[in-house]
């Protein structure tokens, strides 16, 4: 506990934009994509980082960060090994979270709904346009699973350069998730503590916008 009183000790005052529910777009998937734009603007480092929280059937929780690939009025889009951790979980219990900060905007954003599979010939799509390396690493690493060694995984990686020297397949157990929002919550840092938090429920074909307390 060396650095408690350090830790204790920090402190950042939040005083860069407002948020209210007169000035956010009726639909968030609309607001997400304006401050999306931002970000990308801003030079943020992978904006489109995420975290991804997902729970098994017992309902146990897992974090991991993934990269969203596309978004559209329906969902967003990430790609992942069926076999790793968090396709599992999302098999068993397609309820998920999804979280972007962007802590140089001072913002965050939560959008919580279910998954599902897109179609195969989507993931293809995609797949296709990855750097060959990455496509050999998809065959390469079977996500999640336990591995001897580094040099177990290297060893794997030069055998599939050597099976696909040029045009490389994408593995059946390879494709990409839709995240349907039902929840999108938008977070703006304000100063002493106050934030601005707007969040959109879904009501059948429509959004609610309430305000939460910070």
């Amino acid at each position: 506990m060396k650095h408690q009183k350090e830790i204790e000790n920090l402190r950042q005052q939040y005083a860069s934009e407002e948020l209210r529910k007169s000035n956010v777009d009726e639909n968030p998937v609309k607001q997400f994509s304006k401050w999306f734009n931002q970000a990308a603007e801003a030079a943020i480092i992978e904006p489109g980082a995420m975290i991804i929280a997902t729970a098994d059937k017992k309902g146990i929780p897992s974090l991991r960060t993934v990269l969203l690939k596309s978004f559209d009025m329906k969902g967003f889009i990430f790609f992942t090994n069926f076999t790793s951790k968090k396709a599992k979980d999302l098999l068993e219990n397609p309820y998920a979270e999804l979280l972007f900060i962007w802590k140089e905007l001072e913002r965050q954003i939560r959008i919580s709904g279910h998954a599902e599979k897109i179609p195969r010939d989507q993931s293809e799509d995609y797949f296709k346009t990855r750097t060959y390396e990455s496509k050999i690493g998809a065959w390469a690493s079977s996500q999640s699973s336990i591995i001897p060694s580094r040099e177990y995984l290297d060893k794997k990686y030069k055998e599939y350069i050597e099976k696909y020297p040029s045009e490389v397949p994408m593995p059946g157990y390879w494709g990409g998730l839709k995240l349907f929002p039902q929840k999108m919550e938008f977070w703006q840092g304000r100063k002493h503590r106050m934030h601005d938090r707007i969040c959109y429920i879904k009501k059948e074909d429509r959004w609610e916008i309430i305000r939460l307390s910070p």
